[in-house]
């Protein structure tokens, strides 16, 4: 059995890309699910539950997201009502919507699980605690998916090993730049630092370079539009032993467009 996993996805191009690649894996065979990180979907700044629909469209069967996830004003209110669009699980107590999901594939379920990291981020319940309780909530004939939506790479490590062993795979997400480190851990978990960027390949983590450049440089305010131009979709396959569930292998996936597949929007990515 074999998994999608694709990196966040940034606006309007990063969803174009999405969907193209997806189609012809799905059609081809290669993949018999798709993880997808969308907290960047609308313009950059999280998803509507319009957005997510089109990813679920496009092929997705989990929409997992982050920080970002009330980007879009709407999504308070919103989403509880799509099972398959994941907050972090780590929220405070009260707060709508789900951390973890288990969904039906062709080749048997899954259990995904979307976790907030918290070195250099906003403040969140213990992602590690938060694993220990969800962990006792799903099935244990299930394979476990960990989303670890975070900023460090120490603190992604960290949860990789914290959790070797007990679940499929962690695969971090949120950088939007790819790591080298796809492997197996010592106890059998799959692991990835971060599975990278799904959008503009000419940007800034997805932005137009020029504002971000005209910030760094100056200290002046300025705003991050979506950039346009070729894409690129980033992110892994999972390999999946359907007996026992757990990882064979965990293999990075990049697909570039070539300079000028794509137009660059008169406008700002959406």
């Amino acid at each position: 059995m074999k998994i999608f996993l694709v990196g966040d996805i940034v606006g309007s191009p990063g969803r174009r890309i999405f969907r193209e690649v997806v189609k012809r894996l799905r059609g081809e065979n290669v993949v018999q699910a798709v993880v997808v990180n969308g907290e960047n979907a609308a313009a950059g700044n999280g998803i509507t539950l319009a957005l997510a629909g089109e990813l679920f469209a496009g092929g997705a069967d989990v929409v997992t997201l982050g920080d970002h996830v009330w980007g879009q004003k709407e999504m308070e209110s919103t989403i509880a009502g799509e099972k398959r669009l994941l907050r972090p699980a780590n929220f405070p107590a009260g707060t709508p919507g789900q951390g973890f999901v288990t969904v039906q594939t062709p080749l048997g379920p899954i259990t995904v699980v979307n976790v907030l990291g918290r070195v250099f981020m906003n403040p969140v319940d213990c992602p590690f605690r938060a694993m220990d309780a969800v962990l006792k909530a799903v099935p244990g004939n299930v394979p476990v998916l960990v989303d670890f939506h975070a900023e460090a790479t120490s603190e992604k490590i960290a949860m990789g090993y914290y959790l070797d062993g007990r679940v499929a795979a962690v695969f971090g997400t949120h950088t939007h730049v790819q790591t080298s480190d796809a492997a197996i851990l010592p106890k059998g978990t799959a692991y990835m630092t971060d599975l990278g960027m799904t959008g503009p390949a000419y940007s800034v983590i997805g932005r137009e370079i020029a504002p971000v450049l005209k910030k760094f440089t100056t200290g002046l305010p300025a705003k991050f539009d979506v950039a346009g131009g070729p894409c690129v979709l980033e992110g892994a396959i999972l390999e999946l032993d359907r007996a026992s569930g757990r990882a064979v292998s965990l293999t990075p996936y990049r697909c570039r467009e070539p300079d000028g597949a794509a137009p660059r929007p008169s406008g700002q990515g959406a």
